[in-house]
């Protein structure tokens, strides 16, 4: 595993295996949910970057936290947004092309033929992925390799299904926040495969009062980012340990052996334009 984290080539050659393995298709993949909710889809993106006193090169997750001028600041989350068919279905009929992300990956040509309604809607999902991700962070599209589809993610709270495209990207690189984005955080794959760093957490709101998050122990992976600590919880969690779990069979202790945390979800959490979450 530890050849994998540190050899890009290896490492997304072994993650596309896993993930297009026997033509495996995510469950639920499916362009139109039974009920009807609003759609989004983002990049579970994978790159090199440095880390440690030394700065040497290894495999990292890059993720968003987001701003406090939108909705769920202070969260960390994958860059993505709304699929909007109409906007981003140009796009779509393009990255089939040979020397964009589809055209580069192996198996979209069987998906076209034996699941073209589900290819198209993948194409799509793929098209406002990258979109998202050029305009919160400045990532190039044309330097994007697709991995593979993961399996879909019901956001109750919000009525909508996320849809994450595991990709890479080549790194070390400076990426440029909008005003969505905080920061640009990079975490190291090995330290996503560490038992040690999971958590149980509890979370409350500032001012105290009841919310559709609270009062429910969730588990998270603990981070520091920085010099604060940071927690990675709830639908980006569950996307996350999809990817951990699909490609190198990894799953976190058991909840009740994991220590407890406090974690505070600032005012305007759920509405937007409030005071970014913190870990405790």
């Amino acid at each position: 595993m530890q050849a994998w984290l540190q050899a890009p080539s290896r490492l997304t050659a072994h993650v596309r295996q896993a993930l297009n393995a026997a033509g495996r298709r995510p469950p639920g993949f499916d362009p139109a949910p039974a009920d009807r909710a609003a759609a989004s889809a983002v990049l579970l993106l994978l790159s090199a970057c440095r880390s440690g006193s030394e700065g040497r090169r290894e495999a990292c997750l890059v993720l968003n936290k987001r701003s406090g001028r939108v909705r769920q600041p202070g969260d960390l989350c994958c860059p993505g947004g709304s699929v909007a068919p109409r906007f981003d279905g140009w796009t779509a009929r393009l990255l089939p092309w040979p020397f964009l992300p589809l055209g580069r990956w192996p198996i979209y040509g069987r998906w076209r033929r034996e699941r073209p309604r589900e290819a198209r809607w993948l194409a799509l999902c793929l098209a406002a992925a990258l979109r998202e991700g050029f305009e919160e962070m400045g990532l190039n599209p044309l330097r994007v390799r697709f991995l593979g589809p993961l399996p879909p993610q019901r956001l109750e709270l919000f009525r909508r299904w996320i849809y994450p495209l595991a990709v890479w990207t080549p790194g070390p690189k400076r990426y440029r926040p909008n005003w969505e984005v905080q920061r640009v955080v990079t975490l190291p794959l090995r330290h996503l495969l560490d038992p040690a760093r999971y958590v149980r957490c509890d979370l409350q709101l500032e001012p105290p009062r009841r919310g559709p998050a609270t009062g429910r122990i969730q588990p998270a992976f603990r981070l520091e980012s920085e010099g604060e600590a940071e927690i990675l919880w709830g639908a980006t969690y569950r996307i996350v340990l999809d990817f951990l779990q699909a490609v190198f069979g990894f799953t976190p202790p058991a909840p009740e052996r994991l220590p407890l945390v406090g974690a505070r979800l600032g005012e305007g959490y759920f509405a937007g334009r409030g005071t970014a979450a913190g870990a405790s």
